[in-house]
């Protein structure tokens, strides 16, 4: 199969070719393991770190990609909810032990036998991957692979930031950093708290008038001042300026 993948940790700002394409053969499910045909993977930041070394691959090559939908092709597992046929998706937990306090408290992320999706194992910017049955999520036949990709990622982590905030219905809520992640933050707000006001801080007018096109309230610039205070914010950027700003409007 066709596979793109990361073979060292290199500066993007130098190297115009960080990903190889190659042949590689199709993986074979161990057991309690699934095959999946991959039909879309999205993009991420995180791909960008694992190239440069920020999150580095344990080893190489690695096979990136984190927000894969695809078709099971074959199933080593016991599951009687997935079969052969099934659109399914896979993120960034590819796996855990099950078994640590971590795991049985939900926080799979800390487990000390975690492993991600394209980092730890071979990921979906390729033909075909393996995976664990506990960590496959069934996707609903109403989305399109495309649709559905971004929201095991950028989705996810909006979904888990709202949660946090533990924001109810009539509340404020700022989100700072307008990417993959805070646009969904703004269409699940809309949909389950309809009567919560959103603020949005975004560096670029574009970014902006997108916010304001999905809904929100306002829509300024990182150091602008909303026109009110806020219950919770939440940051999706990689730098620190933005945090100092954010509590200022708390």
């Amino acid at each position: 199969m066709k596979a793109w993948i990361i073979h060292k940790i290199c500066d993007l700002n130098q190297e115009t070719e960080p990903l190889k394409l190659v042949d590689i053969p199709v993986p074979e499910p161990e057991p309690g393991e699934l095959l999946i045909k991959i039909k879309t993977c999205g993009v991420c930041h995180t791909e960008i770190d694992e190239i440069e070394g920020r999150t580095p691959p344990h080893v190489y090559p690695v096979v990136p990609g984190h927000q894969v939908v695809g078709i099971i092709e074959q199933s080593k597992g016991h599951r009687k909810d997935l079969k052969v046929g099934d659109m399914v998706g896979v993120a960034w937990i590819n796996n855990a032990c099950g078994k640590c306090e971590y795991c049985l408290s939900g926080q799979e992320n800390l487990c000390n036998r975690f492993k991600a999706t394209g980092r730890d194992v071979n990921g979906g910017y390729a033909e075909y991957m393996t995976v664990s049955e506990n960590f496959i999520y069934k996707i609903p036949e109403f989305f399109s692979p495309a649709e559905a990709a971004p929201l095991l990622c950028a989705g996810a982590i909006g979904y888990r930031s709202v949660v946090l905030s533990q924001i109810e219905n009539g509340n404020t809520l700022g989100l700072t950093g307008f990417g993959a992640s805070a646009h969904l933050v703004v269409k699940l707000v809309k949909y389950k708290f309809p009567d919560t006001k959103i603020y949005v801080f975004a560096r670029s007018e574009k970014e902006r008038k997108f916010a304001m096109k999905l809904g929100s309230e306002w829509a300024g610039d990182t150091i602008d001042m909303p026109p009110q205070m806020m219950n919770s914010i939440i940051d999706t950027t990689p730098v620190w300026m933005p945090v100092v700003e954010a509590l200022k409007h708390l």
